[in-house]
């Protein structure tokens, strides 16, 4: 299997998992009265697979290296927790669809920027006419599915 399919089918089954984690992380939520609590058990149970991956593929000798890193990289953990903590929040009481959307159209926005001006060492791809005109397309297909 070519590179580029394997890596589209891999974050297909990540943008896939997106919208189940906030019906799942919401549903034990509300379940048990506390979206902070759901979202502990969340990175509870991440770690754990985040640490069986590490031990399959590299091991644990990277861990040595990320004293020398730049601070701001960790800021990664702090927007994911953000993500989980806000979406089993709000998921019960704007709707997993809905809670989505604005996560979608919040990322439509932010990969444009990161990719515009390769931020984060990321590969420069500039908004062109045709670029900028299918991420409008995008953001638009997002807005009818949920008016549909």
């Amino acid at each position: 299997m070519p590179d580029a399919l394997r890596y589209a089918a891999i974050m297909l089954a990540a943008g896939i998992g997106i919208p189940l984690l906030a019906a799942l992380n919401a549903q034990l939520g509300s379940r048990i009265g506390a979206p902070a609590v759901a979202a502990v058990v969340l990175f509870c149970v991440a770690l754990g697979g985040a640490v069986a991956a590490m031990m399959v593929t590299s091991g644990p000798s990277a861990i040595a290296r990320l004293p020398s890193q730049p601070w701001y990289l960790f800021l990664a953990g702090l927007l994911v927790a953000f993500y989980v903590i806000s979406i089993t929040f709000v998921a019960p009481k704007f709707g997993v669809g809905n809670a989505v959307f604005f996560v979608l159209l919040g990322q439509m926005i932010s990969a444009a920027m990161i990719d515009q001006f390769g931020l984060f060492g990321a590969i420069v791809r500039p908004i062109t006419l045709m670029r900028g005109a299918g991420i409008g397309f995008m953001c638009l297909g997002l807005f009818l599915i949920q008016k549909a």
